[in-house]
């Protein structure tokens, strides 16, 4: 009688999560955005402690810039939490953002 062989392949899954295999974590992104902001209020306040006149635009446009990628990067996370739920929150996302975005860029205009 013939015996039949039969191997069993066994497979190696991975457990670890996909965080940990991007190059740009969540955790690095933070860091690296606070870093550039930091850097963009620091011009801004060295730029209003020399008082130069007419430099009072490029202070408000850089810390314009700096609040709005701030915004942008929070936009996303939240986002990302309400794609899944009922409309409702997505409707108060888009109104909150709205109000956000108008209030970074009424002040630039006036």
């Amino acid at each position: 009688m013939a015996t039949k062989k039969t191997s069993t392949k066994t497979t190696k899954t991975s457990t670890s999560s996909s965080s940990k295999k991007t190059i740009w974590g969540l955790n690095k992104i933070s860091f690296w955005t606070i870093v550039a902001v930091t850097f963009l209020y620091a011009v801004s306040l060295v730029l209003t402690a020399i008082d130069a006149n007419g430099l009072n635009n490029v202070v408000t446009i850089l810390q314009g810039i700096a609040a709005a990628v701030m915004i942008a990067i929070v936009a996303v996370l939240a986002w990302r939490y309400v794609r899944s739920k009922q409309v409702v929150w997505k409707v108060l996302y888009v109104i909150c953002l709205l109000i956000v975005i108008a209030a970074i860029i009424l002040p630039m205009c006036f």
